[in-house]
């Protein structure tokens, strides 16, 4: 079984990523990491040169990859979501959890970040609501579960996704919960 893990840029899909990974043993693809692998430089610098409707087929293409993969984690970027095709790869292909974050945590987060090119405009705060309101539905239309990312540590995140899974079916439980009265 895979998990991937969508939500807004920032959100902490992939350091809640890495760390389900290593929890549940199971190795741990980055989307966004795979994608500047195969074209060769920054996604900023290839939004920049090539606009972003190239960089989504080539997101596309790469999810379409990963996610025929056996058991892991996987990390989307923010904006995976907004081809149908990949809201049906991930769904029908995954376990889909919805890292949920307001446009305010967000920007307390990403404030002083220059890597996301979304976001280098003059009222960052303004972009990331204008997103998550294009955004939020589609997240939640391809989530199997959606977790608010507000106050959590990451190591409970990494908790509350696995008694998701568990409680799903999805995962073995990890201790035997008894009935009353045994």
């Amino acid at each position: 079984m895979m998990v991937s893990l969508i939500g807004m840029p920032g959100c902490g899909k992939s350091t809640v990523g890495r760390q389900l990974a290593r929890r549940l043993q199971w190795p741990f693809e980055d989307a966004d990491a795979r994608i500047e692998q195969r074209i060769g430089c920054s996604i900023r610098s290839f939004f920049e040169h090539e606009g972003e409707l190239r960089f989504r087929d080539i997101e596309a293409e790469t999810l379409d990859e990963l996610t025929k993969g056996p058991a892991g984690v996987l990390s989307t970027g923010g904006g995976a979501v907004l081809r149908s095709e990949n809201r049906r790869v991930l769904r029908d292909r995954t376990q889909v959890i919805y890292l949920r974050s307001t446009p305010e945590e967000l920007y307390r987060r990403l404030r002083h970040d220059r890597n996301r090119p979304l976001l280098q405009v003059a009222d960052p705060l303004r972009k990331l609501k204008e997103l998550y309101a294009e955004r939020d539905p589609l997240y939640r239309e391809t989530a199997h579960f959606v977790l608010d990312t507000g106050r959590p540590s990451v190591a409970t995140l990494v908790n509350m996704i696995c008694m998701q899974l568990e409680l799903a079916g999805k995962l073995p439980a990890a201790t035997p919960v008894r009935a009353s009265g045994d």
